[in-house]
């Protein structure tokens, strides 16, 4: 059962936006930037409350992704990165990101808190950062 809507021109687009924004980090970094992806389409609240299609999050402006500015992003998605996102439409989660709205790569640890929301821990260069239960429960909703 799918925990999003994905048509297979959404899967294009979220294996090529994870690919983009993680591929340094190997699928399993892959997968956290993607739950971060999933989520925002799930949540209903924040700066995500008009976000309900894959097309929407990834080039939501302001507060979207950088990648989608940049060539990389839009050359052929592989059958890899689809399978991966088929995974995270399918419901998978992975740690840190499982719960995360907001990813980055800072230069240096990891802050505790960004714009307001907490560290749920670091995948390899990239921190993930979840919002607090009572601000967005939909992200923490069991599928």
């Amino acid at each position: 059962m799918a925990v999003i809507r994905a048509r297979d021109q959404d899967i294009d687009v979220l294996a090529r936006l994870m690919r983009a924004e993680a591929e340094g980090e190997g699928e399993v970094g892959m997968l956290n930037a993607g739950n971060v992806m999933v989520n925002r389409v799930r949540a209903d609240c924040l700066d995500f409350t008009d976000i309900r299609t894959v097309d929407q999050m990834a080039f939501q402006s302001p507060g979207g992704f950088e990648a989608v500015q940049k060539g990389y992003f839009y050359q052929h998605a592989r059958e890899r990165d689809k399978e991966l996102a088929r995974r995270l439409v399918r419901g998978e989660r992975f740690a840190p990101g499982e719960f995360a709205l907001w990813f980055f790569r800072p230069d240096g640890p990891c802050p505790e808190q960004w714009y307001g929301q907490y560290n749920s821990g670091r995948y390899k260069l990239h921190c993930f950062f979840n919002p607090l239960p009572g601000d967005c429960p939909s992200v923490y909703n069991v599928y």
